[in-house]
């Protein structure tokens, strides 16, 4: 095997952005010669990753969002398709966004190149479908959540759990007070972040309704402060909405820093992702909201396989939970009432400004209640915590070999 591997890697979003990063800081660490390329952020552009497009390119979500950019992504993939196919990596690694990678993926193992999928996808949440493209395009898969790999191999599909690397680099015990001094807060100030999400549709549904919702929870405390971290490409347009929320200097928005954000807040009003992983990792109370367009969630919803959008619900929910029995429809083990949830969860014409500024102030007035929960997010963040570096590398090499 090369001691200088070349990889190419493919992240859709900036969540895959944040993890790619991460795992080429830990290849660089075994192999310092090692070369990447292909599709990729700022994150992995810090561990000296060529980025070919930028992750912005990828970063879409839902059906309808798709079509108007579906003649540029299907030509983006070609052509690094082909591009790849000459330049014959040792490696492919598609960070997520299965929808793009998959196909890539398929056409490159096809071809003889080995492929490893990062992050298996959720098929234990909606789209069960996706384990037969799966199977069809990858070599192997690192998966972040324990149960993946047994779910997987029950599908023929091979997989290591190498633990998730934002378990390692957030603390066990976040510093509260210093993230509080660094975005000039007072100990004693009601504080609450607002993560709308990082996509333009995200910011266009979610983010009014947040602010929305940020003015009725000031009714109820005065003081409250609300920040709004914002990457980047849309920064603009959260600081125009939050301008025109009437909040004045209560909101805040905050250049990056979600993490920092997230360490200083009381309680976060955040869209589902994988900034609600981030939020329980910081052992922060939390209200996960999402809407869309009415068609994209009409389609989506009929994929469900779970009650839950949010990984927090998910990854504290009973392990039974996470494989329906065969004999019960996927839409009727999704809305079961009995269903236990950590946090609330309020979803398409259920998240109301008065809704989610309700379930807020549920938080805010019930500290035994955060207590509690975070003791069940520090239980977690040990479970999610491994060596994922030496794991990933591992899993990584022995493919390489092969």
């Amino acid at each position: 095997m090369s001691a200088s591997p070349t990889i190419s890697m493919v992240a859709g979003e900036p969540s895959g952005d944040l993890l790619a990063g991460l795992l080429l800081n830990s290849l660089r660490e075994r192999w310092p010669g090692l070369r990447a390329s292909g599709i990729g952020g700022a994150h992995m552009a810090a561990q000296g990753f060529e980025a070919w497009w930028p992750v912005e390119k990828l970063s879409v979500r839902g059906y309808l969002e798709v079509l108007p950019r579906l003649p540029e992504l299907l030509r983006i993939r070609r052509q690094l398709a082909e591009r790849l196919l000459a330049l014959r990596p040792d490696l492919f690694i598609g960070v997520d966004a299965p929808d793009f990678n998959f196909a890539l993926e398929a056409r490159l193992k096809s071809a003889g190149l080995k492929t490893l999928h990062f992050v298996s996808p959720s098929f234990w949440a909606w789209r069960p479908e996706k384990l037969l493209k799966l199977k069809a395009a990858v070599d192997h898969v690192l998966c972040l959540f324990p149960f993946e790999p047994e779910l997987l191999a029950a599908h023929g599909i091979d997989a290591t759990y190498v633990g998730h690397p934002l378990a390692s680099v957030i603390p066990l015990v976040p510093d509260r007070g210093a993230a509080r001094q660094n975005l000039g807060l007072a100990d004693h100030d009601t504080v609450v972040a607002l993560l709308p999400g990082s996509r333009a549709a995200e910011i266009k549904h979610l983010l009014p309704r947040f602010l929305a919702a940020a003015a009725l929870i000031k009714k109820a405390h005065v003081n409250a402060k609300f920040l709004v971290p914002a990457v980047a490409h849309v920064r603009n347009e959260i600081e125009r909405v939050a301008q025109a929320s009437g909040l004045g200097t209560a909101v805040q928005v905050v250049p990056g820093q979600s993490h920092a954000v997230l360490a200083a807040c009381d309680a976060t009003l955040i869209a589902s992702g994988t900034a609600t992983l981030e939020a329980a990792l910081f052992k922060r109370p939390m209200v996960i909201a999402y809407a869309m367009p009415t068609i994209s969630y009409r389609l989506m919803r009929k994929k469900r396989q779970l009650p839950w959008i949010g990984l927090p619900n998910v990854l504290c929910a009973p392990r039974e939970w996470l494989q329906r029995p065969d004999h019960v429809p996927a839409h009727v083990f999704a809305d079961r009432p009995d269903a236990p949830f950590v946090v609330p969860e309020l979803v398409q014409d259920a998240a109301t400004p008065q809704a989610l500024a309700h379930e807020m102030l549920n938080w805010l007035s019930a500290p035994g209640r955060v207590l509690a929960l975070e003791q069940r997010f520090a239980a977690l963040h040990l479970e999610l915590k491994r060596d994922t570096t030496r794991l990933a590398t591992d899993a990584i090499e022995t493919l390489l070999v092969r």
